[in-house]
């Protein structure tokens, strides 16, 4: 009964949190026409809603409570975020589908990611669960698509822009851009018909 009244004496930070992600998301997707849509039927805000209460949950110590509400959101958009993550409001995820954040990332304010994003630990062992495994990323950051980044040293500095299929596992002083520029080619080969 004391987890539960100090879970709703949290609730209405939680919704102050939502309006301000619902309003960064309207900001932010050119495709968004009201906040009723993005409440009603934005994945991505589906899973930082939920993320926001499984967070209180996790900060009370009800772990399978706060795993099963996570797994819950994971199932239905597609969108792992553990519940001990610290996510600053306002925070916009678009698309959702495919994002990973690990325990102990640190997300700072107004941070853009984009579907297929992975903020990971790098290979460590059982006895590390309560070390910083999973990266920070500082506020004013944009993640683009299927940016991976891994390892709880790993520091995306403010201002700085990750590029799509980016794979990082350093720190990245602030209002740096990181591209992807490992060239693929693509190599085209005509077919001939047989005539016969």
């Amino acid at each position: 009964e004391n987890y539960w009244y100090q879970f709703l004496h949290k609730l209405p930070m939680v919704l102050e949190d939502l309006n301000k992600d619902a309003s960064y998301f309207l900001e932010n997707d050119p495709a968004s026409n009201s906040l009723q849509e993005i409440y009603l039927a934005y994945p991505g805000f589906y899973a930082i809603a939920i993320y926001r209460l499984s967070h209180e949950l996790y900060l009370l110590d009800l772990m399978l409570f706060s795993r099963l509400m996570s797994e819950y959101a994971h199932h239905i958009t597609g969108t792992d975020i553990h519940a001990g993550a610290t996510i600053a409001s306002p925070c916009f995820i678009d698309h959702a589908t495919g994002i990973v954040i690990g325990e102990t990332s640190v997300i700072e304010k107004n941070v853009k990611i984009y579907q297929g994003v992975t903020l990971g630990a790098l290979s460590v062992e059982k006895d590390m669960k309560n070390s910083k495994r999973h990266p920070t990323v500082e506020e004013n950051v944009c993640l683009y698509a299927n940016a991976t980044i891994l390892g709880g040293k790993a520091i995306i500095g403010k201002n700085s822009i990750v590029g799509g299929n980016s794979w990082v596992t350093k720190s990245i002083p602030a209002d740096s851009i990181v591209l992807n520029t490992t060239t693929t080619e693509v190599k085209v080969k005509e077919i001939k018909k047989n005539e016969n």
